[in-house]
């Protein structure tokens, strides 16, 4: 049954107002793939926060023309999924890359990253980059590295007083 004109403009609007709001996203190639892949991929996809959404590729290219984003038009040849991940700009492309790598269906056509396309190459780059936890937990082992060094030396020392004291208690 064919969407009414009012029905269009709701979804414009819909990826419009998600465009303007998201971190990053990521324009996927869905064909091929079953119902229960499609759903399962959105449910490890809402898991992380990102939304997962279908589109006809003419809405998807006015909500993008609207945000004044540039895009190549041969993306455009197969059927398009959007996944828009609204809290970090790794997450989407990360399970998405994932999931590609267990259903050969999917493929990554580009992406949306700071109101630019980037190409597919980009976001198999951005899905590579450690997750914000792992970052942050390199950076607090960086800064702890040096403090533990310095507790390693303080106690060395101590430690050779010790030893030096027990020798001579030894000797007497």
């Amino acid at each position: 049954m064919a969407k009414t004109r009012t029905k269009k403009e709701e979804i414009v609007s819909k990826l419009d107002t998600q465009l303007s709001e998201v971190k990053a996203a990521v324009l996927v190639s869905y064909k091929g793939m079953k119902v229960n892949e499609t759903e399962e991929l959105r449910n490890i996809l809402r898991e992380k926060g990102v939304s997962f959404n279908v589109a006809k590729n003419t809405l998807v290219k006015i909500a993008l023309t609207k945000q004044g984003i540039e895009f190549d038009k041969t993306i455009f040849e197969k059927p398009i999924a959007i996944a828009f991940a609204n809290t970090d700009e790794v997450t989407a492309a990360k399970e998405i890359a994932l999931y590609a790598k267990k259903n050969e269906a999917i493929e990554i056509l580009g992406g949306i990253l700071e109101n630019k396309m980037i190409d597919a190459a980009m976001v198999s780059r951005l899905a590579s980059l450690p997750s914000r936890e792992e970052l942050l937990a390199k950076m607090v082992g960086s800064i702890a590295s040096p403090l533990s060094g310095m507790v390693n030396v303080m106690a060395g020392n101590l430690r050779g007083l010790v030893n030096v004291l027990k020798a001579a208690s030894d000797k007497q």
